[in-house]
């Protein structure tokens, strides 16, 4: 469950040297790639011998070129920001939407045998089950033995082979409200709600697939590269000549600032991983999964109450 205690705001200080979810690491080959090129033309530059591509640095003061190398750079940040973000809304509405299905279930259909009442409980599992599979089908992974114990044998092996297991739970919590309006233990007017909760969480779940199959243009990703490396790589021949060594920690910090800015938009992409920057679905189920038990509890103490009275 998504505690306080990771939602606290670290300190100021504790922050900048956090290494955790930095993208420092991830950059620090290439950032001492440009820096060791400055060092060696600063030696060169030091020993009297020419440095040749001198024009090169000049597009670093180019106004067109750093005028495109700032729009790409804001526009692929936010791209890709607004990608992990859609992605947030998306499992918001997923949780939304469970909890609310849950307690029209167990409120809104009326029990009177035990069969009746397992098929309920087990309908509260597929909501969970529901949350589950998608979090597997949107990284890829396998049934894993969480979900297996929130559904049947037999459903088991049939989301063993689905290509889409989020849609056969669904289907299967369909079923049943059907099932139960055919018993009279469900009325029309609860089946419409619940169906447009069902519906939403397809909705929910097919804009996680959009994200997850629609990735940003390889055009798009190539050409921003190449001109940060441009960029990067003509940068120490316009700054030797005027800074000798002090040019090191110059083409450092500008190095770290536009790799930097570009890896965190790599990283935001794809908001559905393991890493400590995507989504942390494995938090959101146990919210979920927290919240279906609070409405079992609630549920349960009403009806002792009723019963009392």
């Amino acid at each position: 469950m998504i505690t306080s205690d990771k939602l606290d705001k670290p300190d100021w200080l504790s922050t900048i040297f956090q290494v955790k979810g930095a993208v420092l690491s991830m950059i620090l080959p290439r950032i001492l790639f440009f820096c060791i090129l400055t060092a060696a033309l600063t030696f060169i530059y030091l020993q009297g011998l020419p440095i040749y591509l001198e024009k090169l640095g000049d597009l670093t003061t180019n106004v067109i070129y750093n005028l495109i190398l700032g729009l790409l750079i804001v526009f692929r940040t936010n791209t890709s920001y607004e990608r992990f973000w859609e992605g947030r809304k998306a499992w918001g509405g997923i949780v939304v939407n469970i909890r609310n299905l849950a307690q029209e279930i167990l409120i809104g259909i009326t029990t009177s045998t035990e069969k009746e009442i397992q098929g309920k409980k087990q309908a509260l599992n597929l909501l969970l089950a529901f949350a589950i599979a998608t979090k597997l089908h949107l990284r890829g992974d396998q049934v894993n033995d969480r979900l297996e114990a929130l559904v049947e044998p037999e459903q088991v092996t049939q989301l063993k082979d689905s290509k889409n297991r989020p849609l056969d739970i669904q289907f299967w919590l369909r079923t049943y409200l059907h099932q139960q309006l055919k018993l009279k233990n469900f009325g029309d007017a609860q089946l419409n709600m619940t169906t447009g909760m069902l519906n939403n969480l397809t909705d929910s779940v097919s804009g996680c697939e959009r994200i997850l199959t629609t990735p940003i243009p390889i055009t798009y990703r190539v050409y921003l590269k190449r001109l940060i490396l441009i960029y990067c790589f003509g940068l120490p021949f316009r700054l030797v000549p005027e800074m000798t060594w002090w040019a090191i920690p110059i083409v450092a910090v500008v190095s770290f600032l536009l790799l930097g800015v570009e890896e965190v938009a790599r990283e935001l992409e794809n908001p559905f991983g393991f890493d400590v920057n995507d989504l942390p679905l494995d938090d959101l189920c146990d919210v979920i999964e927290g919240n279906l038990e609070r409405v079992s509890s609630l549920h349960d103490q009403t009806k002792e109450l009723a019963s009392v009275s």
